[in-house]
């Protein structure tokens, strides 16, 4: 349902949807639009031509584009998301007002739902986003990386940590080790998340078993965690389940048992490729081989699952980019990938607090530039071959997650 009126001389559109409220306010030169969940959280706002996006760990952060150059990002400061947050809610406390009192013209009267969202995000102020934030921390480890596709996804942290977090390019698991919950404390933090969420559990779409690796979890202690996802959330109507699950960890798992897993709602399972190169693999510290890969994918695509299959660009430099090119066509191709499934392209992010670092100086290994590891990516996909309709393809940066 979209509500249309005007705010003495600029037009405004308060668009109701099943999951969020959206508000446009036109102003003198651009409009400026703000976008919140059915709890009243600010979920993305776009003024002064940056967009803007809130974390339900309180974090938030810019992106914007200058004309001619590439997408810039920046994490805001607390006090700088605390004054914008505070900014907002100062003007959508404004535009209700005025609408309460009739001097905002609409063409139709508010629904009760479009109501209640206003006056929930007026409470939202910098507090009431810190103590959100608090609560989120209470709920959850650290949500290291979801795949894009998944970041509105309901995250069930089943385990927690990486199941062999030994790959170099990786920190997002290194300060806490693997472990499997029992469906006693899952149970309870499935019912956390969802007290969490509140209302705001309809702005998400699918659930996500974390962490890193869950499904490697052997299937006599997964059936039973998978049964109180049934419990707490009605998971198909939220869009089924999807995981993440390492290659090497995969070939443990049969097509039957896929197929059963996705008579429980397993929708897609992403793994994590990075090259199809095994000795770059072996570079990375990343355990299994290539083919352990093919393998796991045939297993899951028999079974009835689709695949995201991700690949890491500029991975070992120089060095290795030919090879890395070569053999990462050769085994995707091996995959029979299809239109259900997803290919990830994911740029090599570096900092010097990666291991990585560390070994690429050692081994005195040239990085690719952007442009190389743009190129590279372009080549990897002019050299696919699909016997169907061709999966999404689509660029994966690690710098944009925030979930």
């Amino acid at each position: 349902m979209i509500v249309l009126g005007h705010w003495g001389s600029r037009p405004v559109t308060i668009s109701i949807k099943p999951n969020c409220l959206t508000v446009s306010i036109d102003g003198p030169k651009e409009a400026i639009v703000y976008s919140f969940d059915y709890a009243g959280r600010l979920w993305t706002a776009f003024l002064d031509d940056i967009a803007y996006r809130r974390g339900l760990d309180g974090k938030m952060v810019a992106k914007w584009r200058l004309p001619g150059s590439e997408r810039e990002r920046q994490w805001l400061m607390p006090e700088a998301a605390n004054a914008l947050i505070e900014r907002i809610r100062e003007e959508i406390s404004g535009l209700y007002a005025a609408i309460q009192s009739g001097a905002v013209g609409l063409n139709a009267p508010l629904p009760p739902a479009a109501e209640l969202v206003f006056e929930r995000a007026i409470r939202f102020d910098a507090a009431h986003s810190r103590a959100d934030a608090a609560q989120y921390d209470a709920v959850y480890k650290p949500v290291g990386i979801l795949p894009p596709d998944q970041y509105m996804a309901v995250v069930l942290q089943a385990t927690e940590g990486c199941s062999f977090n030994t790959c170099t390019f990786c920190s997002f698991y290194k300060d806490r080790p693997f472990r499997i919950k029992k469906p006693d404390e899952f149970r309870r933090h499935a019912r956390e998340v969802q007290d969490f969420l509140g209302d705001g559990l309809s702005l998400r779409r699918a659930i996500f078993l974390g962490d890193a690796n869950a499904l490697v979890v052997p299937m006599p202690r997964l059936l039973p965690l998978l049964e109180v996802v049934h419990e707490v959330y009605d998971v198909a109507a939220l869009g089924g389940l999807y995981a993440f699950l390492d290659g090497f960890s995969a070939e443990k798992k049969t097509a039957r048992d896929y197929a059963l897993l996705a008579r429980r709602g397993l929708a897609c399972v992403y793994i994590g490729l990075e090259s199809g190169n095994t000795e770059l693999l072996d570079f990375l510290k990343k355990p299994g081989k290539p083919e352990d890969s093919i393998e796991a994918v045939r297993a899951m695509k028999a079974g009835g699952v689709a695949v995201g299959v991700i690949v890491l660009l500029g991975a070992g430099g120089h060095t290795y980019a030919e090879a890395h090119v070569r053999d990462t066509i050769q085994v995707i191709n091996a995959m029979d990938l299809s239109e259900d499934d997803i290919l990830y392209f994911s740029e090599l992010v570096v900092d010097e607090n990666l291991l990585y670092a560390r070994d690429a100086y050692q081994a005195g290994l040239k990085p690719l530039t952007r442009d190389e590891r743009i190129a590279q990516g372009e080549r990897i996909e002019e050299g696919l071959r699909f016997s169907g309709r061709t999966p999404q393809i689509s660029r994966y940066d690690i710098r944009e997650f925030i979930y």
